[in-house]
Formats: C-alpha cells, structure tokens, sequence
C-alpha cells in the first residue's frame, strides 16, 4: 500500500509508452523503417566485427560531444565517423577507457557507502567517530536541510531560533537521477535493439545534456565540500565559472553557424564534406549562383563519387543551363547508382525526347513506370515521378498519332498518381486526344475537368476555347479565350489562338491586331511570327 502510487504511475508510464509505440508500428505498416547505406554505414557492414568496434565506439562520441562540444555537424551521417574495421584501431583505446571507466565508477560507487550524514549542518556519528573535531575535515557531500532562523520570543523574553527545515534531495539521488536522464533516453539511439538511421545525432543529446547539466553542479559541490583548504575550494568554484563561461562562448559561436542555412552547411563541410557540400549547393542553386552551386556539387561528388541525389542534382542544374548532354551524362550515373531514382528517368527520357532520340526516351519512360514503390525513403515523390513519366510518354504518343495507346498511358497516370500531383495537364492532354478520336463529348469532360482542377489553367482554356468552336459554341469559346489572355496578358499565344478564331469568324481586322499583338510580345518565337505574318 505505501508503494502503490509509485507502482500505479510506472504501470501508466509503461502502458502509455506501449501504446505510442504500438500506434507508430501501425502507420510504419507493422514494417521498422528503411534507410539507405550512408545514413547508417555501421548497420550495413557485413563484417560482425565492424559493426561491433563502431557501435562501441559510438557512445564514446556522444559522451566526448558532452564534455567537449567543440566539433559540431547538422549531419553526421556518412562517414563522418569512419567504421572501425580492426582490433588495431586506435580509436579502440577510446572505447576501453571508456568502458573501463564506466566499470570503475560502478565498482567504487558499490563498495563506498557514505560514512556520515549531515543533518540541519552537524555531522552524526555513523561508526562510532566524530569527524567534527576540530581537526578533520570529512565532509559528506549529501544534500541537506536547509535551516531558516527566524527569531522567536520565548516566555521569559529570550529569543530562540525557530527552525523550519526543507528537505532536499541527497546526492545520491540527484546523481541517479542525472544519470538515468542520461543514459535511459540514449539507448534507442545505441543501435542496440535495432538499427537507427544515423551515425551520430546532436538531437538525441538534447535530454540527455539535462542529466550531464545535473550531474557536473553535484560533482561539483561534492568536491568542494571534501575539499578542506579554502584556496582548494575557490579553485573548484573558479572551474565552474570558466566551465559556464567556455560554454556559453561555444554557445554564442555555434548560433553564428544557425544563422542562415549557407552557414550551417559551411560549418559542417570539415565533418561531413560530402553531406555539407551538397546541401550548400542546393542553397546556392536557390540564390541564383548556378557556377557556385556547381562547384559545390563536384565538391560533394569528389568526397563520395556514388551519391545518387547529387549526381541528380548536378544533372538538373546542368539541364536548366542547357547544357543538355552533360546533364544526360550525370542523370544515366544517378540511375546506375541508384536504379530506383524514377525523376532521373524522367528527365532522361525528357533530354532524348527534345534530342529527338523517341526510342531511347520511350525505354528510359517505361523502365520509370515500372519501379515498383516499395522500400524507398520518399514514396509519394516516386508516386508522382512515375506519374509524370506516363504522362511525358503519352505526349510522345499523342504526337506520334497514336491516340489509343497515349489515352491507355494517360489512364494509367491517373491510377497511379498521388494526392499531391497535379493533374490539369494530364486532363488537358487527355481531351486532346479524345478530340483527335473525334470523341467530342469525351474530350469535353477532360477539359472541364482541367479547369476544375485549375480554374486559371492557361492551356485548357485555349483548348476548351477550340473544341467549344468545333461544337458551333461561338459565343462561350470567345469566353474562354478572352479570359486565357486575361488570365496573363503577356503571353503572346492566347493572341494567337484568339486571332485564329477571329480569322475563321470573318473578322479580319480584329485578327490582324490579335497577330500584331502576338509577334510583338513573342518575337523570338519563330511558330508564333510565322503564324503571325501568314494571317496578316
């Protein structure tokens, strides 16, 4: 019964943690998480040995990254902790004295009880000595009662000392707890009962740096209360200044580094160069300085020549620079070290297209459209690669001729697109070829479809504009194109299409100023001029 609260609060505790997990099985699909060889190389090692030294030797890291956080990383994933692949490492000394300590530390803490409790300031007698005699100087470090004098008039007008007492914690107990706040919240990140998808994480310090915030103050205070001599003591207490000042120093410099993202990475390159090059080039992308991201990616890929995402990278960059055959140069190398990458099949297959290679981007198309999406670490973003895919290879069907089997890639698009995709292109696309079929009513649905999807979709109003002219809807297609040219003023093929459908209503004044209109605001356009001087 004295225990019950105590048993009553650890059963929830635990129910509760049961249920959390259990609930985080069920979204996984019952299924532990899937990471890629570089965030956790140890876990991928074949050699039992190897993954033995290192995973030994990884808390010895965290521990070093509390007492002494002077080498800090966003991202310490890769091989920014190399394995341990032999006995002969000498980072295996590391891994003895630390456990070795660890051993000593629980050895000296079982066989030392405390000799003497200090009690409202006074030392007891536990075994049969006084300590405070005058001469010795054995103080228990235990946390005490705290004595509060407040002045009190006895009967015959003397003052007592009223004494009321606040418990504190002992030592013991402070240092328990410091070390359960260490050690209990670490263990999932051990790789001890399964694989994590990391090397090292600052983030899993977090609560632990609470029990290690904790546990130096005791130490600390234990030290200076068996420390006899006063210069010994005030030597204690200048430490923890300096400790508490080459923190916060480290502190203050390590927020220069969270400043922006471009410093972050930057701080990061000497401990995972490959890592932190790259992500600075995405950053440097985003700015508009395309040499200094690209100089960035080929720092990444010196480092680690098979990274499949900056291989991608680099070849998007390239792309977007029109530098075409280099592009399709790093997306095949994206493919051949990882073959599941489905957007650099994409972009493959869109390269050969426009170089005029159909064949090749057919197969590079439907290799996309058959990866399967199981096991990958983004699988809505696998989702909506493939489904552009089978929309790419149904644009190179529809302009083939062949309708049929564009509609049956199309169709197969829309089954396998994801939520996030969107699908106005495709629908738009979908009534095209439904009007090449002469299947009007069919087409009809598409395009109304695309604009519900996208009311201010440019394309499906330019050819919803078209079919409603072929269906003798004069009236409602010149709607649709006046609210195309609205919708962007700037783009000189709604004059073109608004033109076109003035030419074949007679107006002919009315059109030449639509073509005028048009070549001027895309004059480098050869199609749109062309087409603008045959009306004129």
């Amino acid at each position: 019964r004295k225990n019950l609260h105590l048993l009553l609060s650890v059963s929830l505790l635990a129910i509760g943690g049961a249920v959390l997990l259990a609930a985080r099985l069920y979204w996984m699909g019952n299924k532990p998480p899937n990471f890629s060889n570089s965030d956790n190389p140890a876990a991928d090692s074949s050699s039992l040995l190897t993954r033995t030294l290192t995973f030994l030797y990884l808390p010895v890291v965290n521990v070093w990254l509390l007492l002494c956080p002077d080498t800090l990383s966003f991202d310490w994933s890769m091989d920014a902790v190399p394995l341990l692949r032999s006995i002969a490492d000498w980072r295996n000394l590391h891994t003895l004295a630390f456990y070795a300590g660890l051993l000593l530390l629980a050895w000296i803490g079982l066989r030392s009880p405390a000799k003497v409790k200090e009690t409202n300031g006074k030392a007891h007698v536990v075994d049969g000595r006084s300590s405070m005699n005058g001469h010795s100087c054995h103080t228990n470090p235990g946390y005490t009662d705290l004595e509060l004098e407040s002045p009190r008039i006895s009967e015959n007008g003397a003052k007592n000392q009223h004494i009321p007492r606040t418990q504190l914690p002992a030592t013991e107990n402070v240092v328990i707890f410091a070390l359960g706040l260490m050690s209990i919240p670490f263990l999932p990140a051990t790789n001890l009962f399964f694989y994590v998808g990391f090397v090292v994480a600052e983030r899993v310090l977090y609560i632990p740096s609470m029990g290690f915030c904790l546990l130096v103050p005791a130490a600390m205070r234990a030290l200076h209360l068996r420390l006899c001599r006063r210069p010994s003591r005030t030597l204690v207490l200048y430490c923890a200044f300096s400790l508490v000042i080459l923190y916060g120093f480290k502190t203050v410099l390590r927020n220069r580094d969270w400043q922006n993202e471009e410093m972050l990475y930057k701080s990061g390159i000497r401990v995972n160069p490959a890592k932190a090059w790259g992500n600075l080039g995405n950053v440097l992308k985003n700015q508009g300085k395309m040499a200094e991201a690209e100089r960035a990616y080929r720092n990444a890929l010196y480092y680690r020549r098979n990274m499949a995402d900056m291989l991608y990278n680099l070849g998007l960059l390239l792309q977007e620079n029109n530098r075409l055959s280099e592009a399709l140069h790093y997306y095949k190398l994206a493919i051949g070290s990882r073959p599941t990458l489905a957007s650099a099949y994409l972009n493959t297959g869109i390269i050969l297209m426009n170089q005029g290679h159909l064949d090749e981007a057919k197969r590079a198309f439907l290799t996309c459209a058959d990866i399967p999406d199981e096991n990958l670490k983004d699988p809505h973003a696998h989702r909506s690669s493939v489904t552009s895919c089978l929309y790419n290879l149904g644009k190179l069907l529809h302009e083939q001729g062949r309708q049929e089997e564009a509609l049956l890639m199309y169709k197969e698009a829309i089954q396998k697109m994801p939520k996030q995709f969107a699908p106005q292109s495709l629908y738009n696309m979908m009534g095209e070829a439904y009007v090449r079929l002469n299947k009007l009513p069919e087409a009809e649905h598409w395009y109304r479809e695309s604009l519900r999807a996208k009311p201010d979709h440019i394309p499906a109003h330019l050819t919803y504009g078209k079919l409603l002219t072929l269906m003798g809807q004069k009236s409602e297609a010149e709607r649709y194109f006046l609210k195309a040219i609205q919708l962007d003023p700037t783009k000189g093929n709604c004059y073109m299409h608004y033109g076109q459908f003035l030419l074949e209503e007679g107006r002919f004044t009315e059109a030449a100023e639509m073509a005028e209109t048009a070549a001027q605001l895309e004059s480098g356009d050869f199609d749109v001029v062309f087409n603008a001087a045959h009306m004129l």
